[in-house]
């Protein structure tokens, strides 16, 4: 175990401890300000004063704050997570600036992460009111607010002299949510008996309920933003070690272990094995430190971690009315807000009516397929904002009856089974399949597609791959075609750099160094994994690093780093004896290389005599906003002279 990890695991064992002793020895403190901070162990520490911290789960993803009353409508754009183990970034450098108009894809900045320097895609329309953190700035903690977006182009100009925390007050999004921060506290203020805030929502050991922490659904890979899980590998009550596999995530790249980052018990499991379209953070189990705390968890449920880990049903009886109360003879309430009334700002819109949301809410409705106007609005003016969605998303609504909270089925939980009948079945989508589909359609409407074809001879080539192999047999290896024409590739994008490109809007990045993304078919669907440098690897670690890739890619055992930061791909159908076939681009790629399989034909000899010759074909898909027609077939006709003369590349 590495030593940062340990000491994060140490200082979140003494914090835990603290807030035991705080939980027993100090009163709540009416109106409290909360503030977040996102770090590497799939956890949030929330300050409730400034010395009493409590754990909670946190989303590793964007996180949006909408922001209202003395400012204009608003989103604070937080530093993501763009790697599992990514906790602060620097910002490299911004792509847009200030009053620039904002589309779902846009690359904001360059964000250098622990792992790498990535590129930050935006993911809501609208326009860049406010950077709050410029070129340059470094170890930005995860969750802090770099930027403001608005919706209306309008609304720009009233965030000249913003700054995070000022004008109308804490809590929201920066300059908004002032009016209704002072309603809660005044709210508080009037029942000073109750001490139910001093937990912070999302758990964390607060309220009536044991020290604990919720632990949401984590984010594996830089892209996921959702995943379903494949399987539990502890149950409740189970004791659980740092390291300890709890369970399988399947991502939108493949199927991977959640790790556990701390010593403790499973007391409650919340997301069901087999429950689909989970969007990170969604509460997914409780995690306690000690064996005794684990049976007070029993009846705990989804909605309690949702509404900050409150008292526990069986506590739920009506509290011994104040002095203060007694005095306006309010009657106690009968019931707790959890469990049988919903937050009532929120409502939903009749369906077939016009629906107030915002655009990337639409968006989310439409991938997800559900019916937005089921959606409980939470923004102004009854508005559905992003948030609604996920949460309509992860409850399972917007596509049937709802289902009883008590006994959680497939329909709540996102588990999708298979339908059958006479005439046909329904077979579930795996994760990677609707991912691959979505992006492949996204590939065909945005990108302008064309396609070079050129014929091979590969004579020269098989007969040197049959020298080659008989020397390599008494090692126990052998080349594939495929190893040549990856070689050939990579030889070729050194030769003409512009196709190892991609396509930023703004601008063309060109690589200086070729990894080539393979396709590969699994049982789940398409993977593309990445054989890295691969212009300076020779023909066998060609051939053993492809082989390795496509074990692990079949098995779901890829790690993120195999399968993302490819320059160029090369899908082969030649073995299933497809003569030709054009490929789809891989964005931000800007080309893909389809192989035929090579077969005997009557050709033209270089002695101006017909003879038999092997073949084969080949078809280069292009981004014309990229790579020109020329540029391309400059590309085809170097590929060609490798893999006819093979021994060209070698040199």
């Amino acid at each position: 175990m590495t030593s940062w990890r340990r000491a994060v695991q140490l200082g979140a064992r003494f914090v835990r401890a603290s807030i035991r002793s705080s939980n027993r020895e100090l009163p709540a403190l009416a109106g409290t300000q909360k503030c977040s901070r996102c770090f590497t162990s799939g956890i949030t520490l929330t300050q409730q004063p400034s010395w009493l911290r409590v754990l909670r789960p946190h989303s590793p993803q964007l996180v949006s704050i909408r922001g209202f009353a003395d400012m204009p409508a608003h989103s604070h754009l937080t530093m993501p997570s763009l790697s599992p183990t990514m906790s602060q970034g620097n910002i490299v450098e911004w792509k847009k600036k200030e009053g620039d108009e904002l589309a779902s894809g846009d690359i904001l900045c360059m964000v250098e992460t622990d792992k790498a320097t990535l590129e930050w895609e935006n993911q809501e329309d609208g326009f860049l009111a406010k950077i709050l953190v410029g070129d340059g700035s470094k170890d930005i903690p995860v969750g802090t607010p770099v930027a403001v977006i608005t919706e209306e182009k309008g609304d720009v100009g009233a965030f000249a002299d913003y700054k995070p925390g000022g004008g109308g007050g804490g809590g929201g999004g920066g300059g908004g949510g002032g009016k209704e921060a002072a309603s809660a506290d005044s709210s508080q203020d009037q029942k000073p008996a109750e001490p139910a805030d001093s937990s912070g929502s999302g758990g964390g050991g607060g309220g009536d309920w044991p020290p604990h922490s919720v632990m949401g659904l984590p984010s594996l890979s830089p892209t996921m933003s959702q995943g379903n899980i494949a399987s539990w590998k502890k149950k409740e009550g189970d004791s659980v070690g740092a390291g300890d596999e709890m369970a399988e995530i399947e991502t939108d790249k493949a199927t991977m272990a959640w790790e556990s980052q701390d010593d403790g018990f499973i007391a409650k499991i919340l997301l069901q094995e087999g429950a689909k379209d989970i969007p990170v953070g969604t509460p997914a189990m409780i995690f306690v430190e000690e064996e005794g705390d684990i049976a007070a968890f029993k009846d705990f449920t989804a909605e309690d971690a949702k509404e900050g880990g409150g008292a526990p049903k069986k506590q739920a009886t009506p509290e011994p009315v104040s002095k203060k109360a007694e005095g306006k003879q309010e009657a106690a309430p009968k019931q707790t807000p959890q469990e049988q009334s919903p937050a009532a700002p929120q409502s939903k819109q009749p369906s077939g009516s016009r629906v107030i949301a915002s655009p990337y809410a639409k968006k989310l409705a439409k991938e997800a397929g559900v019916d937005i106007s089921q959606a409980s609005a939470t923004g102004p003016d009854g508005r559905i904002v992003a948030a609604d969605v996920q949460k309509l998303v992860s409850e399972g609504g917007g596509k049937g009856k709802p289902q009883q909270a008590s006994a959680p089925g497939p329909e709540q939980s996102g588990q999708v089974t298979s339908v059958q009948s006479d005439d046909y079945t329904d077979i579930p989508n795996s994760q990677i399949r609707r991912i691959t589909a979505k992006r492949l359609l996204e590939s065909k409407q945005t990108v302008p597609h064309y396609y070079l074809t050129i014929d091979c001879r590969v004579d020269k080539l098989v007969q040197l791959r049959q020298q080659l192999n008989a020397g390599l047999a008494k090692d126990g290896k052998k080349l594939s075609v495929n190893d040549f024409v990856i070689k050939a590739s990579a030889a070729a994008l050194k030769k003409v750099p512009g196709v190892n490109s991609s396509w930023h809007g703004d601008f063309i990045r060109q690589y200086h160094n070729i990894d080539i993304s393979i396709a590969v078919q699994t049982p789940n669907g398409l993977m593309v994994p990445v054989v890295r440098d691969t212009y300076t690897k020779g023909l066998t670690d060609i051939g053993a690093a492809v082989k390795a890739l496509a074990g692990k890619a079949k098995e779901g055992k890829l790690g993120p780093d195999e399968m993302s930061g490819g320059t160029f791909t090369i899908s082969n159908l030649g073995m299933y004896a497809v003569d030709s076939f054009a490929a789809v681009i891989n964005p931000p790629q800007v080309a893909i290389l389809a192989v035929g399989g090579s077969s005997k034909r009557v050709v033209l000899g270089s002695n101006g005599e017909f003879e038999e010759g092997t073949m084969m074909t080949v078809t280069l898909s292009c981004d014309h906003r990229v790579v020109d027609g020329a540029m391309g077939a400059q590309w085809l006709q170097a590929f060609r002279g490798y893999v006819e003369d093979p021994i060209s590349m070698l040199l």
